[in-house]
């Protein structure tokens, strides 16, 4: 099953998505994050007979608009570890995007001035939770888990690098696209292909169950700090192929599309536009 938040004239609505251009509405919610607080959540979307809409790429929202946390895991693909020079980790690397990073996953990316000089793709696989978990065992964590969706965390690396904390390079506004929708667990399975386009040319590939930390040992792990909350996001990482690892390095520039695709999720794709 994929759930969608979408857009019309009225403000936005969770749908049952059907096909890539209809859904069915889920009358009462705003959104996937709004049902995602329902312990019946997954009854509510299959049983929901709203009204059958059409829709457009555009018409898309971030697939949950305002998740109380988006955890973000640092260094968690065998591959970028070596293109950045670093050893395998013990324990995750975790960092925060705030939600207003978030935008739609087929809108433009607006960036302004001050920030053009160093901006970097990073494809991820973004686990969303639908059950409170707070300290969670690894073995338990799966039933924790909603669903799936695509995200790009995108990198303004001459703000990363500035400091030790990578905070500031990660959560420009409105530049993380995030969907296109949630694909429900039961419908997915790690293995695919992550790859990242920009414009037409592939720049990252690799298989989604390549990571040092799976999504059950970040739940095990986060959720032993604080606890993740139906809505919450955790962001797991990006494999090798970004544009700062490379020789020379290589940045988005104005006009660039960047297009991310996992096998089984769909794929996103933004325009960045300086402004």
């Amino acid at each position: 099953m994929r759930l969608a938040t979408i857009r019309s004239t009225q403000g936005t609505f969770a749908a049952r998505v059907e096909s890539d251009t209809t859904a069915v509405r889920i009358d009462g919610y705003a959104g996937v994050g709004d049902l995602l607080q329902e312990d019946n959540w997954r009854e509510i979307a299959t049983q929901a007979s709203g009204d059958a809409v059409s829709f457009e790429p555009a018409d898309l929202e971030a697939v949950v608009p305002a998740p109380r946390k988006i955890v973000c895991v640092g260094l968690n693909y065998a591959n970028h570890i070596r293109e950045m020079g670093r050893e395998l980790p013990e324990v995750p690397t975790l960092f925060i995007k705030f939600p207003d990073a978030l935008t739609g996953p087929f809108d433009d990316v607006l960036v302004p001035g001050y920030a053009t000089a160093a901006l970097d793709w990073e494809g991820e696989l973004a686990v969303i939770i639908g059950k409170r978990a707070r300290r969670v065992k690894e073995a338990d964590a799966a039933e924790h888990i909603a669903g799936y969706a695509v995200m790009n965390d995108y990198t303004m690396r001459d703000y990363q690098y500035r400091t030790l904390q990578w905070h500031q390079g990660k959560s420009l506004e409105k530049s993380a696209g995030f969907g296109p929708w949630m694909t429900t667990a039961d419908s997915f399975e790690l293995g695919g292909e992550l790859a990242t386009y920009l414009g037409d040319e592939k720049m990252q590939s690799t298989p989604t169950d390549d990571l040092v930390f799976s999504p059950a040992q970040l739940i095990e792990f986060i959720s032993h700090i604080y606890p993740l909350d139906p809505g919450d996001v955790i962001v797991t990482g990006t494999p090798g192929g970004v544009g700062h690892a490379r020789d020379p390095k290589r940045y988005i520039g104005d006009g660039d599309v960047v297009k991310i695709e996992i096998d089984g999720l769909g794929h996103i794709a933004n325009k960045t536009v300086f402004e």
